[in-house]
């Protein structure tokens, strides 16, 4: 297991590499120039040339990737073109209410999906199956933006129950948290559900085909006892690998759900880095974001000798 351990962090080293090559070459060769959007529209060529310099937008892209790599080696992750504030600061600043966000929905998400999963493959064919089916196919199509458009209007401009915008940390209070929480986590969790209810479903129909759930059924073991104990723990290893898996859903999302619910977090401070072109700001936020997908990838491959006790590393 350590032995495995190691080389799979070893492995993260070059997939980071590419990462890192490909988010530098995406926005190095990408349109638009913050030397120029920094000058304004009233500067000269002169401008925008010393600002290039200072920058060190004028030098080769081989020295200025250099220059990125070994600095991100030191913990360097830049400095804002507009902020002109170190980019690990800004993300500190930002990094809480994209974490709250987000365990708040996987918690929604695997708590409701999961549930779902199993009564629609013990009830296949059926009307419970065809509604879960329907909500699966339903939510996994509306875009989340879409879902948060409908969830403000209903609930926060309608009927007045919750709060249109914002974040409030968990600090000053849980249920201001919670309420600030409620919106946003229907609105991202939805497209979750709608993915782990779809695998939890297959995968328990799957499992209830074999031989031993029907011999379990046959010696009068109570339903719930054969769905939870047998079934569903069989079919956990294909559950967990498209949480995992949903995670790059749940990260894309994040960016979406802030921007419509107006969240400080890393979501909306990338789309605003974005539109101005701040590069760092850029680079910074998908590296962080492509070493934590790594990272649970590693965990659920980790989780698996947990639920099926053949798998050894």
């Amino acid at each position: 297991m350590f032995a495995y351990i190691v080389r799979r962090i070893l492995a993260t080293i070059p997939v980071m590499g590419v990462v890192a090559l490909f988010v530098f070459s995406l926005l190095y060769f990408s349109p638009g120039d913050p030397a120029a959007i920094i000058a304004g529209d009233m500067s000269t060529a002169d401008d925008v040339a010393r600002i290039r310099r200072s920058l060190g937008l004028d030098l080769p892209y081989h020295v200025r990737f250099g220059t990125w790599v070994w600095a991100i080696l030191q913990g360097d992750l830049g400095t804002s073109i507009f902020s002109n504030l170190p980019v690990a600061t800004l993300i500190g600043q930002r990094l809480e209410a994209t974490i709250s966000l987000s365990i708040v929905t996987l918690v929604f998400a695997v708590s409701v999906a999961i549930p779902m999963g199993v009564l629609a493959a013990w009830k296949a064919g059926g009307w419970i199956d065809r509604i879960v089916m329907l909500f699966a196919v339903l939510g996994f199509s509306v875009p989340v933006f879409v879902i948060g458009y409908v969830l403000i209007f209903t609930f926060a401009i309608e009927l007045d129950w919750l709060p249109v915008q914002g974040f409030t940390s968990i600090r000053e209070g849980f249920w201001p948290f919670l309420r600030n929480m409620i919106l946003p986590t229907l609105a991202l969790g939805t497209i979750y559900i709608a993915l782990i209810a779809r695998m939890t479903r297959a995968a328990m129909l799957d499992v209830m085909a074999q031989d031993y759930i029907r011999t379990a059924n046959a010696k009068g073991l109570r339903t719930d006892r054969v769905l939870l104990g047998h079934a569903l723990r069989n079919a956990a290893v294909p559950i967990v690998t498209v949480v995992g898996i949903g995670v790059a859903l749940l990260i894309g999302g994040v960016v979406v759900t802030e921007s419509v619910f107006a969240i400080p977090g890393l979501g909306r401070m990338t789309v605003d880095a974005i539109l101005r072109r701040d590069y760092p700001v850029i680079q910074g936020v998908i590296l962080m974001f492509s070493f934590v997908y790594v990272i649970i990838n590693l965990l659920v491959d980790l989780s698996y000798t947990l639920f099926d006790p053949r798998i050894r590393y």
